[in-house]
């Protein structure tokens, strides 16, 4: 048996890959806080669906939608959640592997913060830059 937060994000990240963003959004508490790190076109600080939705959107834009994420494994608890992941991307001619851990804060049944450590975050802000 799972535990709920991480049949919860499993159903999330699904969701995203068939492109299905209301039901990711239904993961996400309204004020959710979206952190990604680095120095490239996709690094900042994302509040609220709205913002985050946006942040996809860039995604997306930057990589002709070629951008993929392959979920290894989801570890949670009653407050935290990572997940095990490789991305996948394309742009310019050019193709991103990588492995990423995706850290999130919960409550009340819903993610409320999101965190990704690359593992080598020189590489993913060369290829969004």
């Amino acid at each position: 048996m799972t535990h709920p937060n991480a049949d919860l994000l499993r159903r999330g990240y699904e969701a995203f890959a068939a492109g299905d963003i209301q039901t990711v959004l239904s993961v996400f508490a309204d004020d959710i806080a979206w952190h990604v790190s680095g120095e490239s076109k996709i690094s900042g600080e994302f509040h609220g669906h709205q913002e985050v939705v946006g942040f996809f959107s860039r995604l997306m834009e930057l990589t002709d939608g070629r951008f993929r994420l392959e979920v290894h494994d989801i570890l949670a608890n009653d407050a935290n959640a990572a997940v095990l992941v490789t991305a996948f991307a394309e742009r310019d001619n050019r193709a991103l592997e990588m492995r990423e851990v995706h850290t999130w804060r919960m409550a009340d049944g819903k993610a409320t913060e999101f965190r990704i450590f690359a593992e080598d975050s020189a590489i993913t802000d060369r290829f969004f830059s």
